[in-house]
């Protein structure tokens, strides 16, 4: 029970990652207030959760989009009223927004896209931090992946968002390490969820030929399973990983278990960052 007693708010948590997130979150005895832009769906998992809650363990659920502060400004003092502090949000609604070329696209979509992916990642850490620096300890996991690490042609309002996240996860952390409060990114790695459904389904004359082809090989294949993601995001919730802050993880990749036995190399370095790569970090000898 890593994260008995704590309570977590938890965004886009009706289905997909999020759901596995509080499925994982409730075996580890957290409560939780769960919300996402499907009521239907949050009610069916906050039933399925509630079969084997524990003692003083509670899964609340609220209709919130995050794109719009007031409906996350509702969801945070429902949080504090009912459990009276915040000690986790995790920061996971997210959408791929619109497919295809810069000067092809609908602009209001991809404006749309950055505004769910980025300002519903900045402004429910903005709602939660007074509270957490209040208490003098938080943990903040944003969800991020493949578009903070690679180019997305044609799928740009993603890419953008997401690199954006994690530049602003690593400011956050330094603005709110004297208050012990952890701020991380998650790389979950190839979920097989809707979202690729909608990618797959735009097809390679939308989202690109070499792209399409690549995810639907991981569709076929069933992509990296959902509790790879959210075990690191447990782990990042609890006080294994206290200390651990501004960084990018991978959940495929990176030994992250391993972390703390490293606290210095990380606070003292840039890595698991996002960074500029000089000719030199490739074995050249010209430029800076």
């Amino acid at each position: 029970m890593k994260l008995k007693g704590r309570y977590a708010i938890i965004t886009g948590a009706g289905q997909g990652l999020g759901a596995s997130i509080a499925e994982h979150y409730a075996a580890a005895g957290a409560s939780m207030y769960l919300c996402g832009r499907n009521l239907d769906k949050l009610e069916s998992l906050q039933k399925k959760l509630s079969l084997s809650l524990v003692d003083g363990q509670r899964i609340l659920i609220s209709r919130c989009d995050v794109a719009i502060p007031a409906e996350v400004d509702a969801l945070v003092s429902q949080a504090i009223a009912a459990f009276s502090r915040i000690d986790i949000l995790v920061n996971n609604a997210g959408v791929y927004g619109p497919f295809g070329a810069i000067e092809e696209i609908n602009w209001q979509e991809w404006v749309e896209a950055i505004t769910i992916n980025l300002m519903g990642t900045v402004y429910p850490s903005r709602a939660v931090v007074p509270h957490m620096r209040k208490q003098g300890y938080g943990k903040i996991i944003n969800l991020s992946g493949g578009g903070a690490t690679n180019p997305l042609p044609r799928v740009s309002a993603y890419a953008a968002a997401k690199a954006a996240v994690v530049r602003f996860g690593e400011t956050l952390a330094l603005e709110l390490a004297s208050h012990k409060i952890d701020v991380n990114s998650v790389a979950p790695g190839a979920l097989n969820t809707h979202m690729m459904d909608q990618l797959i389904a735009a097809g390679p004359e939308r989202v690109g030929e070499a792209f399409f082809q690549r995810m639907l090989k991981i569709k076929q294949e069933g992509g990296t399973p959902l509790e790879t993601g959210a075990k690191l995001c447990v782990w990042l919730a609890s006080s294994a990983s206290d200390g651990i802050t501004g960084r990018l993880i991978s959940a495929v990749w990176d030994k992250w278990e391993e972390m703390p036995q490293h606290l210095d190399d990380l606070n003292t370095s840039d890595i698991y960052t996002l960074r500029r790569i000089v000719p030199k970090d490739r074995g050249k000898d010209w430029g800076g």
